[in-house]
């Protein structure tokens, strides 16, 4: 029996056993088969090409198929080898230049060398590449430092960039910078993240669309064999379905449990996982037009919006209130002198009222789920009854994850006055250098969707990112936390603490502040 029969009988034996009724079905009739796992995602995936999605849901795919130049060292942000197995840096900060792993083949038996790395960061960066086209590349912000790319000889890559850039490794053990084989870009070209070709402990078997993606083994992985024969991402877009489907043995591993589910996975048969990580929940506001052009109103948003009644009764503790754009996982750059916007309906009504603007009309962008997301249906229920009790009216129009992030992504001009959105980010310049810069709107290729600008704030980012003394670079980013508080772009909500659950048969699983599954150390029984 093939890998594709066993693990489509597994998803038959476990939908049926679902739709006999839980109470009625012993867990044992959906059983999973040893050494596959089968992984409860919370969508169905974009695309499986590291260089062209920007969801964690995808990534944490992606990070069993493919390698970078370097990882995330376990349990932390801090960065170890990988593909590459050194790296020197010039005394002036711009130049890396990478000695890589040698014997070490893609999936399609292809060879990993420096020209490999050359090509797949060309193929992001170069307009004039011949296979640019197979983009486009939404986080090619990520080395918009780098001048060139250049194979010394078949293990040795030279990055040159045109400043000092801090982010740059880190960057690199980013999903972004997970390294394809040329020859599947070549046969496959737009087509390239449908059949993913990586270097990774698992290689991509099939994917069917709304079912599963399913990768296996890759017994020849330069770090060793993985543990597992497979592994299937099914994508259980209701939370309600995928608690259900764990209850009843029809998966091993749910990630995103909700809060309310967290009391029905104690004892000896479940395994609960938490983990802090960098994550930031906010509500994106259009400062470009409507009422959250004017800063008194996005604050009065501020005001009105009950963050600690959405910590504590909906999300169940298992958050904090959010005081700005840096999330306290990164203590070093967190400003911990900003207290988060209290609850002050009155000074809401203040602020509206000096601003001209009760009874404001807005849309709201709510999505089903998402990497990150939470609770957001519940969320978005409870933050339109906060802003109307204050005076606004708002209407919720509420989208499947893709869609959503099809509708916010372009940005909210002529659609909406404001959005859902979680991040969970790797360094504290991604997620203000991505979304709140003013050369970070969407017509530039960034994810500043509600259009928010501000100089101070600029410069604040372009200093922060080329200063290699962290101590200074930390006091830039404290200022910039403090201006983008005060000008409220967002409304700040609350930082995560994410979670996952494992049956009893799983060994050797960990969440990972990176948000990023990974599964080459995971057994099961």
């Amino acid at each position: 029996m093939t890998l594709t029969d066993l693990t489509r009988r597994t998803l038959m034996a476990s939908t049926a056993a679902l739709a006999l009724g839980l109470g009625a079905v012993p867990a044992a009739m959906a059983q999973t088969p040893e050494d596959v796992l089968i992984v409860g995602q919370i969508a169905e995936p974009k695309a499986l090409d590291p260089a062209a999605v920007t969801a964690v849901n995808d990534f944490r795919i992606l990070m069993n198929v493919f390698d970078g130049l370097v990882r995330y060292r376990d349990g932390t942000l801090e960065v170890e080898p990988a593909l590459a197995t050194d790296w020197t840096i010039s005394d002036d900060g711009t130049v890396y230049t990478f000695d890589l792993r040698e014997g070490v083949s893609f999936h399609d038996g292809t060879p990993f060398n420096a020209e490999a790395v050359v090509f797949n960061f060309e193929r992001m960066l170069n307009e004039d590449h011949p296979y640019h086209d197979t983009g486009p590349f939404p986080l090619a912000f990520f080395f918009s430092a780098v001048e060139s790319v250049e194979a010394l000889d078949e293990t040795t890559v030279e990055f040159t960039l045109n400043a000092p850039y801090a982010p740059f490794l880190s960057n690199l053990a980013y999903p972004t910078g997970l390294i394809v084989s040329p020859a599947s870009v070549e046969t496959h070209g737009e087509e390239v993240g449908r059949n993913p070709v990586g270097t990774g402990p698992f290689t991509f078997v099939e994917w069917r669309s709304n079912e599963a993606v399913v990768v296996e083994d890759n017994p020849d992985y330069w770090d060793g064999a993985p543990g597992l024969e497979a592994v299937v991402f099914r994508p259980i877009t209701d939370a309600n379905t995928r608690t259900a489907e764990m209850l009843a043995g029809g998966i091993d591993l749910m990630v995103e449990v909700p809060p309310v589910a967290l009391s029905e996975f104690q004892g000896d048969a479940f395994t609960v996982h938490e983990q802090a990580g960098p994550h930031v929940w906010f509500l994106i506001l259009n400062a470009k037009e409507g009422p959250f052009a004017d800063k008194r109103v996005r604050q009065a948003a501020n005001y009105a919006v009950n963050k600690e009644a959405i910590v504590n009764d909906v999300l169940e503790g298992t958050a904090e209130v959010a005081s700005g754009p840096t999330p306290p996982a990164f203590a070093w750059a967190h400003n911990p002198d900003l207290d988060p916007y209290p609850h002050d309906p009155d000074r809401a009504r203040e602020l509206l009222a000096e601003a001209g603007a009760e009874g404001a009309e807005l849309t709201f962008y709510v999505t089903e789920g998402g990497s990150g997301m939470l609770d957001p249906v519940a969320m978005g229920t409870a933050i339109q009854a906060d802003l109307e009790a204050v005076g606004f009216d708002v209407t919720i129009e509420t989208y499947e994850w893709n869609t959503f992030l099809g509708e916010v992504n372009p940005g909210l001009e002529g659609k909406a006055d404001m959005a859902q959105m979680a991040w969970m980010t790797n360094d504290p310049d991604t997620l203000p250098f991505l979304t709140l810069r003013s050369e970070a709107f969407p017509d530039q290729g960034g994810f500043n969707s509600g259009y928010y600008s501000n100089p101070e704030v600029d410069e604040l980012l372009e200093a922060a990112r080329v200063e290699t003394d962290q101590e200074e670079r930390a006091r830039l980013y404290r200022e910039m936390q403090t201006i983008v508080q005060e000008d409220a772009p967002w409304v700040f909500v609350a930082n995560w603490k994410q979670n996952a659950v494992t049956s009893e048969r799983v060994e050797g699983f960990s969440l990972q502040p990176s948000f990023f599954l990974l599964l080459d150390d995971v057994s099961k029984d």
